[in-house]
C-alpha cells in the first residue's frame, strides 16, 4: 500500500514540475493567457466527461457555494498560472521551480495569521532559512539586487504568484464538502471563464500568440497531466498514507523541476541554485521536525 502511494505521489510532483517545463517550452508557440485559457478549458471538458454524474448529485451544494468556488478557481488556477506562464517569459525554469519551494512556508505563515495555528521556534527558524533560499534564487545569487529592488521581472512575477497560491491553499479550508470530481469541475470551469477577459486583453494588446502544433500539444499536456491526472493521483495518495505525509511530497517539485530544466531545456545549474536548495530544504526539514515534536508533545 505504501509503495503504491509513493509511486502515485512521486508521479504527481513530476507532473507538477513538468508544468513549469511546459510553460517554458510554450514561449513563442502559445502566449501565456492563451495557454491558461486552453489549459482550463480542456481540463473542464475532461473533468465533465469523468465526473458529470457526481456534479449532478452535488449541484445543490455547488450552486449555494458558487461565488466561493468561482473565487477559488480564479485565484488558485487562473491568476496563478497566468503569472507563472508570464514569469517564464523572463526567467528560467530552474528559478521558478526553486521559488515554488516557498509555498509550504507561506501557507504555514498564513495559517498562523488567519487561523492562529500555533508555531514552534524551530518552525520560525525553518521558515527564515527557506525564505533566504528563495530570496537568493530571485536575486540570482547577488543579495545586493534585493536591497536595490533590482529583481528580474520573471522572478518578481513568480514571487507574486507564490503568495497568491499560498492564499488560495489556506482558503481551501472553506470549500464545501463535495466529491473531488465536482470540486474540480467547479474550479476548472471557473478558471476557464475568468481567463477569458485576460485572453481578450492579451489579444487587444497585440501580445497573443495563437497556438501552433507545439502550442496545442503543450496545452493538452498541461490540461491532462498537471491538472487532472496529478489531482487524481494526489487524492489517492492522501487516502493511502494521510494528508500530512502526502503533503511532504510537494517538496519534490523544485527537485524534479530543476532536473527537468537541466535535462530538457539545457539550463545551467549554478552555485547559488545549490545554496538556495540547501537553505530551502533545510528550512522545510527543520520546520517539519519541529512541528512533529510540537504535535507529539500535545498528544502527551
Amino acid at each position: 500500500m505504501f509503495r503504491n502511494a509513493y509511486v502515485l505521489l512521486l508521479l504527481t510532483t513530476l507532473f507538477w514540475a513538468g508544468n513549469v517545463i511546459a510553460g517554458k517550452l510554450a514561449v513563442g508557440h502559445v502566449s501565456p493567457m492563451a495557454l491558461t485559457t486552453l489549459r482550463w478549458g480542456l481540463a473542464t471538458l475532461v473533468m465533465l466527461a469523468i465526473g458529470l454524474p457526481r456534479l449532478r448529485e452535488d449541484w445543490p451544494v455547488v450552486r449555494r457555494n458558487l461565488p466561493l468556488l468561482a473565487a477559488l478557481g480564479a485565484i488558485g488556477f487562473t491568476v496563478f498560472n497566468a503569472l507563472q506562464y508570464s514569469a517564464l517569459l523572463f526567467t528560467t525554469a530552474i528559478n521558478t521551480s526553486i521559488e515554488q519551494a516557498a509555498m509550504p512556508m507561506l501557507v504555514f505563515v498564513a495559517n498562523f495569521l488567519v487561523y492562529r495555528v500555533g508555531v514552534a521556534p524551530g518552525q520560525v527558524v525553518g521558515f527564515t532559512l527557506s525564505l533566504l533560499g528563495v530570496a537568493l534564487t530571485a536575486a540570482h545569487g547577488d543579495p545586493t539586487r534585493l536591497a536595490a529592488l533590482d529583481l528580474n521581472r520573471g522572478d518578481a512575477l513568480m514571487l507574486v504568484a507564490i503568495v497568491i497560491y499560498a492564499g488560495y491553499t489556506v482558503a481551501l479550508r472553506a470549500r464545501p464538502a463535495i466529491h473531488w470530481q465536482s470540486l474540480m469541475i467547479a474550479l476548472c470551469g471557473s478558471a476557464f471563464v475568468v481567463s477569458l477577459p485576460l485572453l481578450l486583453w492579451e489579444g487587444l494588446s497585440g501580445r497573443m500568440i495563437a497556438p501552433d502544433a507545439r502550442g496545442w500539444a503543450i496545452a493538452a499536456f498541461t490540461a491532462l497531466f498537471p491538472s487532472v491526472v496529478a489531482q487524481a493521483f494526489y487524492i489517492r495518495g492522501i487516502e493511502l498514507i494521510g494528508a500530512n505525509r502526502a503533503g511532504l511530497f510537494a517538496n519534490m517539485v523544485p527537485i524534479f523541476g530543476t532536473l527537468l530544466s537541466i535535462l530538457i531545456l539545457g539550463e545551467a545549474f549554478r552555485f547559488y541554485h545549490a545554496a538556495a536548495m540547501v537553505l530551502v530544504f533545510g528550512g522545510i526539514w527543520l520546520a517539519e521536525r519541529s512541528g512533529r515534536r510540537r504535535a507529539a508533545a500535545r498528544e502527551d
